[in-house]
């Protein structure tokens, strides 16, 4: 299914669930700067949707390729090319432990899909940084046009993450609410699943992070759709939930695993 009808899916949902998108309201919409013109306001100030905190993953679907290392072959629910298979098919995880690359399971394409925890805080007033116990990952969600790699930098598992919000239609004097939009490249080749199902350093990786609130609870969905013609056709797209934690209980940073 295309990925902007999974998006008007996904909003409908939320808005069917919950009443509100939960947010975080600027005290104004702008600041006054020192002859009375608006200031602009930084990422942080303006930001659609409060993310930040600990937050769980709830595995109510694909349990058998999240919670355990699929076996070799079990492609399910993936739309992949022929090369994507003949690739997967080659799959040997002591060959990935032997050259490092153990980590390939919990690159930017795959990493959501582990169970686990996220703790999400503002690094400065214009990223976002993401912790990951999965594999002890981090990702950097940088607004603007964020900071490219320098010439010749060695790409990293969660490659260079560009950020923006994506607000929703509000009346005048309403808070704003929304989502998160992060675009995701220049990573190094990884899997979406930790059985070989490959995605290479081209692929371009779209999220949407919606946050909602649902018998006063909260809950971080996250839309992702791995787009890499050689390897998918169409695009693969998951969503992803995870429900807030009140404190850092259960926070278990562990390595990478090929297995």
């Amino acid at each position: 299914m295309n990925f902007r009808i999974i998006r008007k899916h996904t909003r409908s949902l939320l808005a069917f669930l919950a009443v509100s998108l939960s947010v975080a309201a600027p005290t104004g919409s702008y600041a006054q700067g020192a002859r009375g013109a608006p200031a602009p306001q930084t990422p942080q100030q303006a930001q659609a949707v409060d993310m930040t905190g600990y937050w769980v993953s709830v595995v109510t679907e694909d349990w058998r390729v999240r919670m355990v290392t699929p076996p070799k072959g079990y492609y399910e629910s993936v739309p992949m090319t022929a090369e994507s298979k003949k690739v997967a098919d080659a799959w040997d995880p002591a060959k990935d432990e032997a050259a490092g690359n153990q980590c390939k399971g919990y690159g930017v394409g795959g990493i959501l899909r582990q169970p686990g925890r996220v703790h999400i805080t503002w690094a400065d007033p214009t990223t976002l940084k993401m912790d990951l116990d999965a594999g002890t990952q981090t990702r950097s969600f940088r607004f603007g046009a964020g900071a490219p790699p320098a010439a010749g930098a060695e790409r990293s598992w969660q490659g260079n993450s560009v950020a923006s919000w994506d607000y929703a239609p509000t009346g005048r004097g309403n808070p704003r609410k929304g989502s998160l939009k992060v675009v995701t490249t220049g990573m190094r080749a990884g899997y979406v699943r930790k059985n070989g199902v490959p995605y290479s350093e081209n692929a371009v990786v779209t999220e949407y992070y919606d946050v909602i609130n649902i018998n006063g609870e909260q809950w971080l969905v996250v839309t992702q759709e791995v787009a890499d013609p050689l390897y998918f056709n169409p695009p693969f797209i998951t969503s992803t939930q995870y429900k807030k934690q009140a404190d850092a209980s259960g926070w278990n940073p562990t390595a990478c695993s090929a297995r």
